[in-house]
């Protein structure tokens, strides 16, 4: 394993952990060359999903993809690196559980919206006016008004 920081290619592992959901083993390593610490997750590749975008052009599906949107909308946000694996790895659950491989774009959206929504309210307005390609004030102003709305039933 390559150590992010210095690119030395011999790092040793100090603890090794399956995650709490069973689907990735965790590993805090160290660099032997720089002494830097940083973890990695290692997965089984299994059935391979399919996106159908809004296009209709299909494309693999990219975990790190949908990490990188994540970690826009909680940038500078109370939402750990753990909380964001947590949330794509539920996506992810969810999606390898569907009978078909192919799934769209959208549905994706829902289900990140849906755990960023409980998560971090305002990390979860941040995706949604990307994902819902908001306009105008008006768009957050609704928004807003139905968080409000949910929050006080």
């Amino acid at each position: 394993m390559q150590c992010p920081y210095c690119q030395f290619e011999n790092t040793g592992v100090l603890e090794s952990r399956v995650t709490e959901d069973g689907s990735a083993m965790r590993r805090r390593r160290e660099c032997a060359k720089c002494g830097k610490r940083f973890t990695t997750y290692e997965r089984a590749e299994g059935v391979d999903i399919r996106v159908i975008k809004k296009t209709g052009k299909v494309e693999d599906f990219n975990r790190d993809k949908l990490k990188h949107g994540v970690m826009k909308a909680t940038w500078k946000r109370p939402v750990t690196m753990e909380e964001i694996e947590g949330l794509i790895d539920e996506v992810e659950s969810v999606l390898r559980k569907k009978s078909s491989t192919e799934v769209r774009s959208w549905e994706i959206g829902n289900l990140v919206i849906n755990r960023l929504k409980k998560l971090d309210p305002l990390a979860y307005l941040l995706f949604a006016s990307v994902y819902r390609d908001f306009q105008s004030l008006e768009d957050f102003k609704e928004e807003i008004s139905r968080l409000q709305g949910a929050s006080e039933k």
